[in-house]
C-alpha cells in the first residue's frame, strides 16, 4: 500500500510539476540554510568537550572592586592562590598555575613560533591530554622537560620521527627536552596550547610571583565528582581576603562548560556572551525552516481547484478522506525527501564558504548518527509541516459539487494564505532591517575617534636582540626612507595591560580605588602610535632621567583637579612620579566604552612589542620588504613576524562581523523563498482571473492597468508586513544596542529603506506574472465562452 501511495504521489508530482519545483526549491533552501546553523551550533555547544573531565573544570577569575563596582579579570590570579585552594578548600583535587606565552622552536634551521603554557604537574592529569609518545604521569617532573602536540612535532621533526627524548632549542637561549608527545587538540577549545612546560622553568628569577599583591596567573582547579560546586565556591571566595586581610578582590570558579558560551560578566556576574548569538541564530535557522514550510503550504492550496476533478472523481470511486489525506501528506513528504536530497548536496558546497565566513573548520560528518538522524527530523518535520493542511484541506472537497461542475468553494484558505504571505514578507523586513542597523553599529564603532592613528601602523613581537639592537634598528628603518617612526611597548596598543590601583596625589578628588592601566615605553612611542600630547612634554632619550617621570591621560589629570596637573606627584606606597605630559584620551580594551586612565613609563627595557609607523605613499610589500631586512640583520635567530594594527582592530568585531553577515543572508534567503512564494501565487492569480482579464482587455484596459491591478492585491499584503514588521524589528534591534555603551540611535529612514526594499522586490516578483497575464491575446482566454 506504501509503494501505491509513492507512486500516486510521484505521479501527482510531476503533473504539477512547476509547483513542485518551486516548493522543492523553497524547501531545499530552507534545510539548507538550518543545516548550516545547526553545524555553527553543534561546534559552539560542544566547545571543550574533548576534555573527559570537563563538568569538574574550573577557571579562577577575580573580581576586584573599583568606585563602588566589581570588575571581573582574567590571567589575574595570584600565584600562591592555586596551591592555597588544593591545600586548604574540600573537594579540589587538583589545581595548577599557568601562564601563556609564545616562544621560537628551533631544530636545525628550522624554526616556528607556537604558543603554549607553562604548568603545574596537575594541569596533565586535569586535562587528561591523550599522550602519543612519552608517560603523562611524570612527562613534567625535569626541570628542562617540554610535552608538545603532534603537530609541532611533525614541524619539527618530520612525519615519521619519533619526538620523545630529543632537544628543541627555545628562544635561541636554552635548550628544552621532549618527555611527551599528545594528540592534536581540537579548533573548539578554549583553552589552546601546542606545547606545555614546567612552571618552575618560567618562575626562575622571579620572586614577585610568590606574593598575594600580583595577580598574573590563570589558575584551573578540578573537584571531585562529589563535590558541591556553591559549597566549594563560597570557600574559594574568601581565601583572597583570608590571605590579604583586604575586601575589595576575590576569587571564583567559572565552570568549563561556561568558558566559550558565558564569558561576559557585569558586576560581577555573568550576563551572557556566546550564548546569546547561538541561541540568537538558532531561532533565525528555525524562522527560515518554517518560512520555507509557509511557502509550500501557500503553493499546495493555491493549486487546490486543479487538484478538485481528482479529489472528486477518486471520492466517487472510494476513496474516504483518511485516504486522501494519507496521499496528500505522502506528497508532501515526498517533496520534503527531495528537498532533502537538493539541501545535502548544497551543504556540501556551500559548507567551505560557510567555514571561511564563521571562521571554523566544520565538517559535515553526514553518516555520523546524530547529524543523520537530525537532517530525518527535519525532513519529517518539513513534510508534516508543510503537508498537514493542503492535505485536510483538499480532502474536504464535496464530490458531489466538484462532479457538477460547480467552483470549488475556498472558504477561509485565500485569508490563510494571504496571512502566510505576511509572515513570510514580516520575517524577512526584520532581516532587512536588522542587516542594516547591525553594519550601522559595526560601522559606526569602527569609525570612532580612537585617540591614535592605526593606519599604516604595524606591530612587531619584541624578542631575541631586539631590545639590545632596538637603536641601531631604529635607525636603520628610518633610513630606508618606508619608515616614519620605531618604538616600544609593554603590550597591544589595544589591549588592557598591567592595572593597578591604590594612587593618591594631592588635591583633586579622593581616587585611591580608581583603576589605572600601566603602559611601559620607549621615548618616540607618542609620535609613533600618533597619540597627542595635549600639555608638557614626552620622554626624552635618556631612560635614567624619565626613570621618576610619567605621562598620563586626560581622564587620570580630570581626577588630579582643576589645575593643571604637570609637575604634580602621584604615589604609591614607596613607588612616587612626577607628571610632566598630559595626553589626549585614547581607547583600547572594551572599544564600545570608555577606557581607564593610563599612565606611561619611559621603561623600554620592559617592553615586548615594537610598533612601526609606515611612511605614507610607498607600497606595503616594499616597506615590509625594508624592515624584514633589517629585522634579518640584527635578530637573525627570529622570524619575521608582524600584524597590522587595522586588521587586529578590525578582529575585535568578530562576533558583530558575524551578526551582520549572517543577517545578510538570512534576509536575502528569507526574500529569495517569500519571492519563490509569490512567484507561484501570482501564477496561479493569473490563471484563476484569466477570463476577467480577458474580457477588461476586449473593453479596453491596457497592459499597465491590468497589470497594476494584479499587481495592487499583493502590494497590500507587503504593506501589512511593513506596518507589522517596523515594530517587531525596532523593539529586537533597540534591545540588542542596549548591549552596547557606545551605540547608534535607530533612524526612520532605516526602515523607509527595508520597506522600500522589500515592496520593490515583492512588485517586480509578482509584475512578471502580471504583465504576462495582461499580454495574452483575450481570444484565447474567452473561447470557450
Amino acid at each position: 500500500m506504501f509503494r501505491n501511495y509513492l507512486k500516486i504521489a510521484w505521479r501527482n508530482l510531476w503533473k504539477n510539476k512547476g509547483f513542485t519545483a518551486l516548493n522543492i526549491i523553497g524547501l531545499a533552501i530552507g534545510i539548507t540554510c538550518t543545516g548550516l546553523i545547526l553545524l555553527w551550533v553543534e561546534d559552539e555547544v560542544n566547545y571543550d568537550s574533548v576534555f573527559p573531565k570537563q563538568d569538574q573544570l574550573y577557571y579562577v577569575p577575580t573580581n576586584n572592586l573599583y568606585e563602588g563596582e566589581w570588575r571581573t579579570f582574567y590571567e589575574s590570579a595570584p600565584g600562591p592562590l592555586a596551591k592555597a585552594i588544593k591545600d586548604e578548600v574540600p573537594g579540589v583535587i587538583g589545581s595548577a598555575r599557568t601562564v601563556a606565552e609564545n616562544l621560537l622552536f628551533t631544530v636545525n634551521d628550522n624554526g616556528i613560533n607556537k604558543s603554549g603554557r607553562f604548568v603545574d604537574p596537575d594541569f596533565l592529569s586535569m586535562f587528561s591530554l591523550s599522550f602519543v609518545e612519552g608517560n603523562r604521569a611524570n612527562a613534567l617532573k625535569d626541570f628542562d622537560a617540554i610535552v608538545i602536540s603532534r603537530k609541532l612535532a611533525t614541524q619539527l621533526f618530520g612525519q615519521e620521527s619519533n619526538a620523545l627524548g630529543k632537544v628543541i632549542r627555545v628562544n635561541n637561549e636554552s635548550n628544552y627536552r621532549v618527555t611527551g608527545v599528545f594528540e592534536d587538540l581540537p579548533n573548539n577549545v578554549t583553552v589552546k596550547f601546542d606545547w606545555v612546560a614546567p612552571f618552575e622553568r618560567f618562575a626562575v628569577g622571579k620572586d614577585w610571583i610568590n606574593e598575594y599583591q600580583n595577580g598574573f596567573a590563570d589558575i584551573f582547579v578540578e573537584l571531585t565528582p562529589e563535590a558541591d560546586f556553591e559549597t566549594v565556591n563560597a570557600k574559594v571566595e574568601k581565601l583572597i581576603p583570608s590571605k590579604t586581610g583586604k575586601e575589595g578582590k576575590y576569587a571564583f570558579l567559572h565552570p568549563m562548560k561556561d568558558w566559550h558560551l558565558r564569558s561576559s560578566f557585569e558586576n560581577g556576574k555573568k550576563v551572557g556572551g556566546q550564548i546569546v548569538y547561538v541561541r540568537l541564530f538558532s531561532v533565525i535557522a528555525i524562522i527560515i525552516l518554517l518560512i520555507a514550510c509557509i511557502n509550500f503550504m501557500n503553493l499546495s492550496t493555491a493549486s487546490s481547484e486543479k487538484r478538485a476533478k481528482e479529489v472528486g472523481v477518486r471520492k466517487v470511486l472510494g476513496s474516504n478522506k483518511k485516504r486522501l489525506i494519507l496521499q496528500f501528506m505522502a506528497e508532501a513528504l515526498l517533496t520534503a525527501t527531495m528537498a532533502t536530497i537538493l539541501s545535502v548536496l548544497l551543504l556540501v558546497l556551500l559548507l567551505p564558504k560557510f567555514n571561511i565566513l564563521v571562521q571554523k573548520q566544520i565538517e559535515l560528518n553526514l553518516f555520523n548518527y546524530t547529524h543523520l538522524f537530525a537532517l530525518l527530523g527535519i525532513n519529517l518535520f518539513c513534510g508534516v509541516l508543510a503537508g498537514w493542511y493542503p492535505a485536510f484541506y483538499l480532502s474536504s472537497f464535496k464530490p458531489i459539487k466538484i462532479i457538477k461542475g460547480i467552483k470549488v468553494k475556498e472558504g477561509s484558505a485565500p485569508l490563510i494564505r494571504k496571512g502566510l504571505v505576511v509572515v513570510q514578507f514580516t520575517f524577512s523586513i526584520v532581516f532587512i532591517i536588522s542587516t542594516i542597523i547591525v553594519y550601522q553599529q559595526i560601522g559606526h564603532v569602527q569609525s570612532r575617534d580612537m585617540g591614535y592613528d592605526r593606519e599604516n601602523l604595524i606591530q612587531l613581537p619584541v624578542n631575541g636582540n631586539v631590545l639590545k639592537d632596538f637603536v641601531p634598528i631604529k635607525q636603520e628603518m628610518i633610513a630606508s626612507g618606508t619608515v616614519e617612526n620605531v618604538a616600544l611597548l609593554n603590550t597591544s596598543i589595544l589591549s588592557g595591560g598591567s592595572n593597578s590601583s591604590g594612587w593618591e596625589w594631592p588635591g583633586g578628588k579622593d581616587t585611591k580605588d580608581v583603576l589605572i592601566s600601566h603602559r611601559f615605553v620607549s621615548s618616540g612611542f607618542f609620535d609613533t602610535a600618533g597619540l597627542e600630547i595635549i600639555e608638557g612634554h614626552g620622554f626624552s632619550d635618556n631612560v635614567e632621567l624619565d626613570s621618576t617621570n610619567v605621562l598620563i591621560t586626560q581622564s587620570l589629570a580630570k581626577l588630579m583637579g582643576d589645575e593643571t596637573a604637570i609637575g604634580k606627584t602621584i604615589r604609591r606606597d614607596e613607588d612616587q612620579f612626577t607628571v610632566i605630559g598630559v595626553v589626549k584620551d585614547f581607547l583600547y580594551g572594551n572599544l564600545y566604552n570608555t577606557s581607564d586612565p593610563v599612565m606611561f613609563y619611559n621603561y623600554p627595557q620592559y617592553t615586548y612589542n615594537m610598533y612601526v609607523r609606515a611612511k605614507p605613499g610607498y607600497t606595503m610589500s616594499s616597506i615590509l620588504a625594508s624592515m624584514e631586512k633589517v629585522m634579518k640583520k640584527y635578530n637573525p635567530a627570529f622570524p619575521f613576524e608582524y600584524e597590522f594594527v587595522d586588521d587586529a582592530f578590525s578582529s575585535r568585531f568578530k562576533s558583530e562581523k558575524l551578526v551582520g553577515n549572517l543577517s545578510q543572508i538570512f534576509a536575502l534567503l528569507a526574500i529569495i523563498i517569500s519571492c519563490l512564494g509569490l512567484f507561484g501565487l501570482s501564477t496561479f492569480t493569473a490563471e484563476q482571473r484569466r477570463k476577467e482579464i480577458g474580457i477588461r482587455k476586449v473593453l479596453g484596459a491596457t497592459v499597465a492597468k491590468i497589470g497594476q491591478m494584479l499587481s495592487m492585491d499583493f502590494a497590500k499584503l507587503v504593506l501589512l508586513s511593513l506596518l507589522i514588521g517596523f515594530p517587531i524589528a525596532y523593539f529586537f534591534m533597540e534591545n540588542w544596542l542596549e548591549g552596547f555603551a557606545y551605540r547608534i540611535e535607530i533612524h526612520w529612514w532605516v526602515f523607509a529603506l527595508a520597506g522600500i526594499i522589500a515592496l520593490g522586490i515583492a512588485l517586480f516578483t509578482v509584475s512578471f506574472q502580471s504583465i504576462r497575464a495582461a499580454l495574452t491575446n483575450p481570444i484565447k482566454s474567452l473561447r470557450n465562452e
